[in-house]
């Protein structure tokens, strides 16, 4: 579905992505992790055509993300990123019928014929049937972040790309945020490429993982194949307890307390 190949990104002299390697199947859930400025929301946005490439091609569905228009692409792929929506004072239904605007003709009118269907549909899989028409202003972190999966989901696309979706949520509204994106790629067989901070939910939903590290691709495999404390040590350079899930037998990450080095001056945090 998607394929990387030697992709190099540079902002002035400094390599920000360096000959980067990987490919993500259709329906597949990699997750991306690695330190801050290691090159993570870089990579989405060459892979969203955001940002253009110095070196080596992307390639979505059989053809390089350049040679997409943008409503094509859009229609090919998606992104949400960690701040979701703006607090703005627009309707929940509103906000989510933004998601359309890769079948808008020049007019501005919807060339599908089962949007109001596909709308509706959205709406109660993401239990947004009483908030229709409440201002998005007057929601919840939680309750934002569900309509802008909604809209996203407007688009049909194959492909998600989400840069740390769950940033600003607590707990319960992490794990429901994920839910929903695990059980949409489920039925739609949605690709999914995720930029994500905690390792445990990580582990938990992804198939595979892309380990990042000063604009390089450290390594590429399965949470149980990376997240080991020596890995966690390399890459994160903090000590770990690793242990099984006691319901899917996947890695959790447990940190241990001591001494940690500190970060480099100039670090990008």
């Amino acid at each position: 579905m998607i394929e990387v190949r030697g992709l190099t990104k540079r902002r002035g002299s400094r390599k920000v992505l360096n000959q980067i390697n990987f490919s993500v199947s259709q329906g597949e859930f990699l997750g991306v992790i690695g330190p801050n400025g290691s090159g993570k929301t870089t990579l989405l946005h060459t892979i969203s055509g955001v940002e253009g490439i110095d070196e080596g091609e992307i390639v979505v569905d059989g053809r390089k993300v350049e040679a997409y228009g943008r409503k094509e692409l859009a229609r090919k792929l998606a992104v949400l990123q960690q701040d979701g929506i703006p607090s703005i004072a627009y309707p929940v239904k509103d906000i989510i019928e933004m998601g359309r605007f890769p079948f808008l003709d020049w007019l501005g009118r919807d060339q599908s014929k089962d949007t109001e269907a596909v709308i509706k549909r959205i709406m109660h899989r993401l239990d947004l049937d009483s908030l229709a028409d409440r201002p998005v202003n007057e929601l919840s972190g939680g309750q934002r972040q569900r309509v802008a999966l909604g809209k996203v989901m407007a688009q049909q696309p194959r492909v998600l790309l989400l840069d740390e979706p769950t940033t600003y949520l607590d707990i319960r509204y992490q794990l429901q945020f994920m839910e929903l994106v695990a059980q949409w790629r489920q039925e739609e067989e949605v690709t999914v490429i995720a930029v994500m901070h905690d390792l445990n939910l990580a582990s938990l939903y992804c198939d595979r993982l892309l380990v990042l590290q000063d604009g390089a691709a450290a390594a590429v495999g399965t949470p149980e194949e990376l997240l080991t404390p020596e890995t966690i040590h390399e890459v994160f350079q903090v000590q770990s307890a690793v242990t099984a899930h006691p319901d899917t037998g996947v890695p959790q990450v447990m940190l241990r307390r001591g001494e940690q080095p500190a970060a480099e001056d100039g670090a990008n945090l």
